[in-house]
């Protein structure tokens, strides 16, 4: 180990014209350009490796060779803790090291690996520099090993969270391209400001009414033209809007729906004029709202919705055969309404309160011109806010229609802690409508007379009924093998088995139907393509 040649403390001895240990004058200014080290060997410490550490040397030394500087050296090896405090020549390996920062002012630590020990070592050329060192990492060498680790592992979760975040990226893309041909949303569709308002016509203009029930407005000049519908709360009437109307001017409406309420049918009146007033309801497979009105000298409850000609889905199918391109639009189109009722953020990402319909069936689904679907009869729909209480949801009762209720519906046993429960008890619904659209396609064969589900339980089967049916026995509407001789027909059918199945928590949920019908679509374009021929003349064969 390098010795000194001797210590401050004796720089004061010996008289006349010759310095301590006998060194003359000139000497001992040459000896001046040499370094000024702590020089104390090892000794015990009670640094720990972390920040500024001032050494407990209590020894300052000249430096024997004019090359040397100062150097510390902290140790720890198991609760042994250690600083060696020395002088040497950088030319020269110390402990099998080169000295590489020893030209600055200060005694900057750095870890060593392979030494059988935690091991830091400093070096610097100033008058006693070595007595503070200076540890430039956050954590003591105790975690040294674990930072290698992390670093280590790094690549793999950066790769971790890219396959993530392209998987996320590939959901939403796909979700945004299934949704109606990938349409995008115009910056006054992802607003807040009031809904646009549709026309028959599908063209968008802004309505001052939609959704914005207005008690102290004048009420708008309707002419009543013929009965369309008669359901258990209201009867819906044709109508026409008459000239100087601001919906007529302004948005393009002549003839419009109106739903007609008497005064003891107030609450459905109040609960569906709620579900529509809101604005992220808004939909092109859900009925275009335009207002409600109380007609007090009547005595009614208005609403007033879009009018589609085509009427119910049920009125139709007992009238149309339809073709399998008509099912893929009107089962896509119903699931997608479904969906977004279900969801919880619109089509644009903004959040919204998901609603349960909780009465779907044939007669509650409308028939635009180019067959689409839109859902209508909110009277019994339910917003499934997560503020609701489990009394509050008990308290909405068992609603729906006996036919098109859910084996826990008709049981009285639906999970009123989930509120995923009201939305699967839908699902199971929507997979009836679609069964009777299957059992009016000619891609089945052989089409028989329309006949709702469970047909053979009579017209207006009771609650008790379709608890035998679909309880006891286990009962599901017949889906003949002939129908799974059409590849699309069978997958159609695949999902429906699925929607019905008597676990709630085993059912598919609306969106993951609408996106299956998106897939058969195109797997059904795909197929139209490979089967087209291009024919080559006779004459150039």
């Amino acid at each position: 180990m390098p010795s000194a040649c001797g210590c401050a403390e004796h720089f004061h001895g010996g008289e006349g014209p010759k310095m301590g240990f006998g060194v003359s004058h000139e000497s001992y200014f040459l000896m001046k350009l040499r370094a000024l080290c702590k020089f104390c060997d090892v000794e015990a410490t009670s640094c720990m490796g972390e920040g500024m550490c001032k050494v407990e040397c209590n020894k300052t030394a000249i430096c024997e060779h004019e090359e040397d500087v100062c150097v510390t050296i902290w140790r720890k090896k198991d609760d042994n803790v250690t600083l060696e405090t020395l002088c040497h020549d950088p030319a020269k390996k110390l402990y099998g090291l080169t000295l590489h920062d020893y030209k600055g002012k200060r005694c900057e630590m750095k870890a060593v690996s392979g030494m059988n020990s935690d091991f830091f070592i400093c070096s610097c050329s100033e008058e006693e520099c070595n007595m503070d060192v200076f540890f430039t990492t956050n954590f003591s060498p105790d975690h040294h090993v674990v930072a290698v680790v992390l670093v280590s592992l790094m690549p793999l979760l950066v790769m971790a969270v890219l396959v993530v975040a392209s998987f996320y990226c590939y959901r939403v893309f796909r979700k945004h391209q299934a949704h109606h041909g990938c349409k995008k949303c115009s910056p006054l569709d992802c607003s807040d400001a009031r809904p646009i308002v549709l026309d028959n016509e599908g063209s968008d203009s802004s309505s001052t009414l939609a959704n914005n029930l207005n008690h102290n407005m004048e009420l708008l000049p309707i002419e009543l033209d013929v009965l369309v519908g008669k359901g258990r709360f209201a009867e819906v009437y044709k109508a026409k809007l008459k000239q100087g109307s601001s919906v007529r001017e302004e948005q393009g409406f002549e003839t419009v729906a109106i739903k007609i309420f008497p005064c003891d049918e107030y609450a459905s009146w109040k609960n569906e004029k709620d579900i529509f007033s809101d604005a992220d309801l808004r939909h092109e497979n859900v009925l275009h709202f335009l207002t409600a009105e109380e007609r007090k000298v009547q005595r009614q409850y208005w609403l007033i919705t879009a009018y589609h000609p085509l009427g119910n889905l049920q009125e139709y199918l007992v009238r149309h055969v339809i073709s399998w391109h008509d099912l893929l639009i009107m089962g896509s189109s119903l699931s997608w309404g479904v969906a977004h009722l279900h969801s919880d953020q619109t089509s644009c990402g903004r959040p919204k309160v998901p609603i349960a319909h909780r009465d779907i069936k044939s007669s509650n689904i409308l028939l635009k011109k180019d067959l689409t679907c839109c859902i209508c009869d909110f009277g019994l729909a339910l917003r499934l806010d997560n503020s609701l209480s489990v009394d509050e949801l008990a308290n909405s009762g068992q609603v729906g229609t006996a036919r098109y209720m859910a084996p826990e519906v008709l049981e009285s046993r639906i999970n009123l802690e989930n509120i995923e429960s009201f939305k699967q008890a839908d699902v199971y619904s929507m997979a009836l409508v679609l069964w009777e659209l299957i059992s009016r396609c000619s891609a089945i064969g052989e089409v028989k007379e329309y006949e709702p589900p469970f047909g053979n339980m009579g017209e207006h089967p009771c609650v008790e009924s379709m608890k035998d049916s679909v309880l006891r026995d286990k009962g599901r509407p017949e889906i003949p093998s002939s129908w799974t001789s059409h590849t699309g027909i069978q997958t159609v059918c695949a999902s429906i088995e699925e929607c019905w199945d008597h676990d709630p928590e085993a059912r598919l949920t609306a969106h993951c139907v609408a996106e299956r019908f998106n897939d058969i679509e195109y797997l059904d374009k795909l197929s139209e393509c490979s089967d087209t021929e291009v024919k080559i003349p006779e004459d150039e064969k």
